[in-house]
């Protein structure tokens, strides 16, 4: 693969050596009088790391929460600029938004913070997710990007993201982080700054490169905060150095920053073949919602038949989970109805929390019905219309925040509004949903684990 290699007069190189971190002073004379720039064609050497990644010491877990050791990573300039004074306004007008913010990011920050300090990058990066997808691992853009980092088709295929009928990686919060710091990372090392890298991510590598080719040939300083770019992002850039500084100096903008500890929160549990969502639900003793909002990147309710086979629980529901797992042959890990509608032969039961019984979306009043031993089962099996409401779309709502709000799927409320995957949503928009606890199909406080 070929590259296109700058070559500056020696004058210009030494001036510009060493000075892609220092904050960004925009000069209308920076470049006067010197030479063009010169583009030759090298091999492409494998690209450089953008900071060797440190050994893990004591103070990678010193901090005991977790925004202050992201905080202690950050390097990326502070720059005085009417862009990122105007979002800085912005943030500081609108702090209910970064209070969705950070529910939205509690569950995944930890494990972005890890992967951003083990490769060496600038903690900022951490934060890209609020500017890409605000922090929602079901956004999708008009362009089909999708995820947390907002990935293509076609570059998360490059970065390894799988996507088919069974699984969409670029949702999920592991795959996609991995992913993004690979690009990430190769980004700079094309440009050797990291707001020209950001620029790229938002716009591309070759329209970010075509506009410093046109500054070169026009004498003018090739920094982000000269370059013709799209509107999006000469925003993009200011809204994450804003988005930053807005939360390392929560008090001074007026901003409730929550604690989140500094250690994981939840763990991945490799079941090692494919499993229902809803039986795992069930062992873990969780709502089915809670398990899918933790795992995004599964598009069925059940893992795909060659994996990944990883789930995201939360910490303190793993013993539990695979204590009850092992008692279930595998041959009972992908046809659990949690919904059955007439006894079966034998029955494994696991008694729900009252806390998941309350989240859950199968909420209701049980029959028992006799078994033919003369002992009772509730089954949860309950004839009830679903009541249809009317739900008014407010600002920044997404198809899945509407669903998670009335605890349907995100493709059965599609399907009952006649709406597209790359639908877009328009404020004071009219949407069918079943209200929350009217569906006929429920699940009783002791679910039957029927055989197959």
């Amino acid at each position: 693969m070929n590259k296109t290699v700058l070559v500056l007069p020696l004058a210009t190189a030494v001036t510009l050596s060493g000075c892609s971190q220092q904050p960004v002073k925009p000069s209308t004379t920076a470049f006067a009088n010197k030479a063009p720039a010169l583009y030759v064609k090298l091999r492409d050497p494998d690209p450089p790391h953008p900071a060797k990644p440190k050994k893990k010491h004591r103070s990678a877990h010193h901090h005991r929460d977790l925004w202050h050791r992201l905080f202690a990573l950050y390097r990326l300039p502070q720059v005085n600029h009417p862009r990122v004074r105007e979002e800085l306004k912005w943030y500081a007008a609108n702090p209910e938004y970064l209070e969705r913010i950070q529910q939205r990011a509690r569950p995944h920050l930890y494990t972005i913070v890890e992967e951003i300090e083990r490769h060496g990058l600038p903690g900022e990066l951490a934060l890209l997710p609020v500017i890409e997808s605000a922090f929602e691992p079901h956004a999708r853009s008009p362009k089909q990007a999708v995820g947390l980092w907002q990935f293509i088709p076609s570059t998360g295929e490059q970065y390894g993201l799988k996507q088919n009928q069974w699984v969409d990686l670029r949702q999920d919060v592991h795959a996609s982080t991995r992913a993004a710091i690979r690009y990430l990372k190769k980004l700079y090392a094309d440009f050797g700054d990291w707001l020209l890298a950001l620029a790229a991510y938002n716009a591309g590598e070759g329209r970010v490169m075509q506009e410093i080719v046109k500054n070169r040939i026009l004498y003018r300083p090739t920094d982000f905060w000269h370059l013709d770019l799209p509107e999006e992002t000469k925003a993009y850039v200011p809204k994450l150095l804003a988005v930053a500084q807005v939360f390392k100096h929560a008090e001074q903008f007026g901003i409730a920053l929550h604690p989140l500890p500094n250690r994981p929160l939840y763990a991945r549990v490799d079941v090692g073949a494919q499993i229902d969502l809803a039986l795992a639900a069930r062992l873990a003793d969780m709502a089915l919602e809670e398990v899918q909002r933790l795992n995004p990147g599964f598009r069925r309710r059940v893992t795909a038949p060659d994996g990944p086979h990883r789930l995201v629980l939360p910490l303190e529901k793993v013993e539990l989970f695979e204590e009850r797992l092992a008692q279930l042959p595998k041959s009972r890990w992908t046809n659990f109805n949690p919904y059955p509608q007439q006894a079966r032969a034998r029955y494994v039961a696991f008694p729900m929390s009252s806390q998941a019984l309350s989240e859950s979306q199968a909420r209701q009043s049980t029959k028992t019905l006799s078994s033919a031993n003369g002992s009772n089962r509730s089954l949860g099996q309950v004839q009830t219309q679903p009541q249809v409401k009317i739900h008014v779309v407010r600002s920044g709502e997404t198809l899945w925040a509407v669903a998670r709000r009335y605890g349907m799927e995100v493709r059965k409320l599609m399907r009952l509004n006649g709406l597209r995957s790359n639908t877009g949503l328009r404020v004071g928009q009219r949407l069918r949903v079943i209200a929350r606890g009217s569906d006929p199909l429920r699940t009783a406080r002791w679910g039957s684990l029927a055989d197959g």
